[in-house]
């Protein structure tokens, strides 16, 4: 007679046990924080063109198997297409990630963002945190009306990749497509394929494939700076044949802190603009020379007037191998720090 009861309690705990398995499973994965900034990623195309028009909570809904990588929780940040970018959202962000980030149940974050600017973007963060744990930039080169979007594999290997132990160390970095870059040596090398983040000669850190993070390569040295309630302003200008060096003097005649110029070859300018750049100079203006070749730097080889040693013996700090956008952001937050001429140049040796 009491067959029948103990079977049924049997069946119950048969279906019970894998439910209660799932859930203890889900309550031990990562949490990882994925902080939605728009880009790309987020858009969609309608009679204006792509648009940023999907939450956060919309794009990781979006991803098959999100669950199995870890735990999410989101934050819309904003929603603008990365070309609207500022220092100022970049300092927003790096507060929010920061902050999210000092928890200690929390293992990693995820930020999405348009790959426009992501490469700056993700310098200013890998600058201004405080935290070491990593954080992957990720967003898409198709929008979401695309009929093979590209967006939710990428905040898939984004997530695994922020929650792995194997990508500690690392601090912030770039992920689409797979691969891993850091955030120093990145830039985006094509306008439209979905293979467009690059390091390089440096090469990448490592990759995703499913739930493996490969890796490869350790992370550059780290430079760390305070994130300042204000930004100073800083120029960014690029040289060419025949530049009469009018624009440098204009920067620094409408209040410009700092000048970043590229240069062309190893770090050079022609007579004009290194007249130009010596006004600069005795302005009190601090100013790094970077070069318009994607590999090789600036380095202190030619002597002649505007020549790159030339330009260092005037006072200019060549940029080595950082491009002149992230120059940009480097020299922002030191001058902000109230960083000196020595300390300031070690930072991009």
């Amino acid at each position: 007679m009491y067959k029948r009861p103990l079977t049924i309690m049997l069946l119950l705990a048969a279906l019970l046990l894998p439910a209660a398995s799932t859930a203890r499973a889900a309550a031990q994965a990562p949490l990882v924080v994925v902080v939605a900034t728009g880009g790309t990623i987020a858009e969609k195309t309608g009679s204006g063109g792509s648009r940023p028009a999907l939450s956060g909570q919309s794009l990781v809904r979006a991803v098959p198997g999100l669950a199995g990588a870890a735990r999410v929780k989101v934050i819309n940040l904003c929603n603008i297409d990365s070309s609207q970018m500022t220092p100022a959202i970049w300092a927003r962000l790096s507060r929010t990630v920061d902050r999210e980030l000092a928890r200690p149940e929390v293992a990693g974050a995820v930020v999405t963002h348009g790959t426009d600017t992501m490469a700056e973007g993700a310098w200013f963060l890998d600058l201004t945190l405080h935290s070491g744990k990593t954080v992957v930039f990720t967003g898409a080169m198709r929008n979401a009306s695309d009929p093979s979007p590209d967006g939710p594999v990428n905040i898939l290997n984004a997530v695994t990749l922020a929650a792995s132990p194997r990508s500690r160390g690392w601090g912030v970095v770039v992920c689409l497509n797979g691969y891993v870059n850091a955030a120093r040596w990145v830039i985006k090398t094509q306008t439209t394929n979905v293979q467009t983040f690059d390091s390089g000669q440096k090469g990448y850190l490592g990759y995703v494939l499913g739930k493996v993070v490969e890796r490869w390569h350790p992370r550059p040295p780290r430079i760390r700076l305070p994130l300042p309630a204000k930004l100073p302003r800083v120029t960014f200008l690029s040289t060419f044949a025949g530049d009469d060096g009018s624009l440098v003097r204009y920067a620094v005649d409408s209040g410009a802190k700092g000048l970043v110029v590229e240069a062309v070859g190893a770090g050079n300018v022609n007579a004009q603009v290194y007249q130009a750049i010596q006004y600069a100079l005795a302005k009190g203006v601090r100013v790094i020379i970077t070069t318009r070749p994607v590999h090789g730097g600036a380095w202190p080889i030619y002597g002649d007037q505007g020549g790159g040693l030339t330009l260092q013996k005037a006072g200019c700090i060549l940029s080595r191998d950082l491009d002149g956008f992230k120059a940009r952001l480097l020299l922002m937050l030191a001058l902000a720090a109230g960083t000196d001429q020595a300390r300031l140049a070690s930072y991009f040796r």
